[in-house]
């Protein structure tokens, strides 16, 4: 590839060199209206050569061959006018030293508008070869409208008129901009705003389908301006798909091989977190760091973002044998220089989490491990109980032993008020952390919350990707229950950031935007799949299931959220309970445990959680059934009425 380079610069000056001699040639031919007499011939062949030696060193020091030709626009001809002008004054004053009264001066006059014509055509030669070949070209193309006339459109537009490999041909505009409309960019008109997409594809393809595609080119929109944009495409019948955000885009592929499906993930809109990487890698650079559930979604997510900022040392903790495996194959892939350690083992264990610390030198904790999903706790509440607050307990207590610098817990929105048995257990996790030990205050201990992950092991994306593919129905639980969304990488991001500004016993919430309705997310992902929701395939709502609220919470009514100076992210300060009131507490829990005493287990949480308010237990939450306000009263979904619901049975 460097030698092809090398040949296409000598190439380029080559060319470079001719144009300089035909536009000297030129002048002096214009000059003596296209017949040169004998006398000036000697003079003409000074000025070539004083031409060629003062003009090509410029072009190469001013940059001319810096540029690719194929991606050369109006800076480039910036350029090209620049070198021609101090080439031009440098010939101009080397030929009345040298030459003398014999250089004519209109000649220089000229030779200065015919050279950066001349080197102007050089240097857009390759697009205009490829511009001329597109257009021969253009009925083996997919036409296409591009949703967006700004920046990254116009960049898209550039991009594809630049290559002549490529498969798209654009045939306009779409933007909701005004000022835009019946304007042109890059020669490409603006033919109407997003709403208008039905009606402008079927001009374009009246006569014969011209247009075949929309592609979005809105990376920065927000969740609704996306979702209102995907709408607009569908209702012109024909495949839309859309430009990544800035982290893909600055992936280092060319933008229009980027040019991908929408994703779940678009419809949220979420904006891109921004770490302070400088204060990260000060916390994580040359430092010890173990990962609890490693294995897990987040747990994974966390060693590939921690790896990234050089810690000495990267454990990766969990009991999942086959999917640890997978995690440490990728992340030695990607990071050959760290040392990436695997730890089998299960957090119920304190003597293998103590061997663990102690053996690797831990320094910092991330601890993901937990058991998550609301209804299968609700009926394993033992296993649920030892998991995830005896695993806590034992963690906790190890990291302070070991003098581990600082731990941090991953909590849920489902700890705030907890109705099930999962949630509870977040919530007492979270007082456990924070915790204060009067004798060991070296561990700092924080807990972060926030709601449902995008895509993460086991959640709802993933269950209606499952019935989609199956042809349906997919199953809501309710057609009001709403949920929290943040992507893996950005909940991890958050994660991170907040291990660095922890000063102890604090709980992180982080920012979540708004909550989704569930039957939202459902009818656009049935869209996304390509049909049309409750035709194609239908939803169905089965009733909310034991331990599920309709609506989430991010804080509990006695708990005031106080700002951070970081983006998305505020901090719950709490009075922390006494050590000793928590290992009492703990010593009775494992008591119960013993005896295998599943409702004194449940009002053994509650007396230290009084807010929480255990859903109905026996057996499963009938279908059709949903609670009444904050309490576990039940009424009937009849109760409840669903638009979605009536417009069916009204036929509209």
């Amino acid at each position: 590839m460097k030698n092809h380079r090398n040949n296409d610069i000598w190439i380029e000056r080559a060319c470079h060199l001719a144009a300089i001699g035909l536009s000297v040639t030129a002048a002096f031919a214009l000059r003596f209206d296209l017949s040169i007499p004998a006398s000036a011939i000697p003079t003409l062949k000074q000025a070539l050569l004083i031409a060629i030696l003062a003009k090509l060193p410029i072009f190469d020091w001013v940059g001319f061959y810096r540029t690719l030709r194929r991606f050369v626009s109006i800076p480039d001809l910036y350029l090209v006018f620049l070198g021609n002008m101090a080439g031009s004054v440098l010939f101009a004053a080397v030929s009345m030293f040298w030459i003398g009264p014999a250089m004519p001066r209109s000649v220089l006059i000229i030779d200065a508008v015919l050279c950066f014509v001349a080197t102007a055509m050089v240097r857009f030669s390759v697009r205009i070869c490829n511009e001329a070949f597109r257009e021969r070209s253009r009925a083996e193309r997919t036409g296409i409208l591009i949703y967006g006339a700004g920046a990254v459109g116009a960049q898209l537009v550039r991009e594809i008129h630049s290559n002549s490999g490529t498969r798209y041909e654009v045939r306009g505009f779409l933007d909701d901009d005004p000022l835009k409309q019946n304007t042109r960019i890059m020669g490409i008109p603006v033919l109407g705003s997003g709403r208008q997409a039905s009606s402008v594809v079927q001009q374009l393809n009246r006569r014969r389908p011209t247009v075949g595609e929309i592609i979005i080119a809105m990376p920065s929109a927000t969740g609704p301006q996306k979702r209102e944009s995907l709408a607009n495409c569908r209702a012109a019948h024909i495949p839309c798909k859309t430009v990544p955000g800035i982290d893909e885009l600055l992936s280092g592929r060319v933008l229009s091989a980027q040019v991908r499906n929408p994703s779940v993930q678009d419809l949220l809109g979420r904006q891109p977190v921004h770490l302070d990487e400088a204060q990260v890698k000060a916390r994580i650079a040359g430092r010890s760091i173990l990962v609890t559930g490693a294995a897990g979604s987040i747990g994974s997510e966390l060693c590939r973002q921690v790896a990234r900022f050089g810690p000495a040392r990267l454990v990766a903790f969990d009991q999942a044998e086959s999917d640890l495996f997978k995690v440490e194959n990728e992340v030695r892939e990607r990071f050959p220089g760290l040392e990436f350690v695997t730890a089998l083992g299960n957090i119920r264990e304190p003597d293998r989490l103590s061997e663990v610390l102690h053996r690797q030198g831990v320094e910092s904790i991330f601890h993901g491990a937990a058991y998550k999903h609301v209804p299968m706790m609700e009926s394993h509440v033992l296993e649920a109980v030892c998991n995830n607050i005896l695993g806590t307990w034992n963690l906790v207590r190890a990291a302070r032993h070991q003098k581990v610098n600082s731990l941090l817990m991953i909590s849920s929105d489902k700890a705030v008020n907890p109705i099930c048995v999962m949630g509870a257990t977040k919530r007492i996790c979270e007082r456990i952390v924070s915790a204060r030990h009067s004798g060991n205050g070296h561990t700092k201990c924080v807990s972060v919350r926030f709601g449902n992950v995008l895509g993460s092991n086991g959640s709802v994306v993933q269950v209606f990707q499952a019935q989609i593919a199956a042809g349906g129905p997919v199953k809501v639980t309710h057609p009001e229950v709403r949920r929290y969304f943040m992507t893996v990488s950005e909940a991890v991001s958050l994660v991170v950031q907040a291990s660095t500004s922890s000063e102890g016993s604090e709980i992180f919430v982080l920012d979540m935007g708004e909550p989704i309705r569930i039957v939202d997310l459902a009818e656009n992902m049935i869209r996304l799949a390509g049909k049309v929701p409750y035709e194609d395939i239908d939803i169905q709502f089965t009733g909310l299931r034991p331990g599920e609220k309709l609506m989430e919470e991010l804080r509990g009514k006695s708990e005031g959220l106080v700002a951070t100076a970081r983006e998305k992210m505020q901090i719950i300060r709490e009075q922390p309970l006494g050590w000793d009131t928590v290992e009492s507490w703990i010593d009775e829990l494992k008591e119960l445990i013993t005896v295998r005493d599943e409702p004194e287990i449940i009002a053994h949480m509650q007396r230290l959680l009084p807010e929480y308010s255990p859903a109905v237990r026996s057996g499963r939450q009938p279908i059709g059934m949903v609670p009444a306000g904050d309490s576990n009263r039940l009424l009937p979904a009849v109760l409840i009425r669903d638009p979605l619901v009536e417009r069916r049975q009204q036929g509209d």
